[in-house]
């Protein structure tokens, strides 16, 4: 999803009128676009917060154990802290209070609905994949936004490419 694409929100109900003090911005490791961002800073109350969230991918065990090779290597990491940094450097910017940080997990929805419960998010945001059919998209990790959706019991806004 490039940063100048054109997108659409895609929400389970209207919220266009609704404003929220406190949202995640959340990603199961892909980047976060401007775009995305900035329709978010449209969701929120003069002052506040925002919640940056990403999830660095554990790809699996091995022989039901956990394997080192299996986790996120530096370089992973550091791409996330860095879809973070950005993303938090660009709210800062726009007069928004906002931290985030990133783990690894293999249950991005659990984890991403999880943070928006601890800290008390209004709301979530996230880029996402055009919905596949519900049978072929639960295996695929590029759905993982329309699970948060399904599962979350807050407003998710999912923006798409057209």
């Amino acid at each position: 999803m490039s940063s100048g694409a054109p997108i659409r929100k895609d929400s389970l109900t209207d919220h266009d009128s609704q404003q929220f003090e406190k949202i995640l911005i959340a990603s199961e490791g892909r980047k976060i676009p401007a775009a995305v961002v900035d329709e978010a800073m449209k969701l929120l109350k003069p002052g506040a917060s925002v919640r940056v969230f990403s999830i660095a991918r554990i790809h699996g065990v091995g022989f039901a154990l956990p394997n080192p090779g299996l986790l996120p290597n530096k370089r992973e990491w550091a791409e996330q802290r860095d879809i973070v940094d950005k993303t938090i450097r660009r709210l800062e910017r726009k007069g928004f209070e906002a931290t985030g940080h990133v783990i690894g997990t293999r249950k991005a929805t659990k984890a991403i609905v999880g943070e928006a419960t601890k800290y008390s998010c209004e709301a979530i945001v996230m880029a996402a994949d055009p919905d596949k059919s519900r049978v072929t998209g639960d295996f695929l990790w590029e759905q993982e936004p329309q699970r948060v959706r399904r599962k979350a019991k807050v407003p998710v806004f999912l923006f798409v490419d057209d």
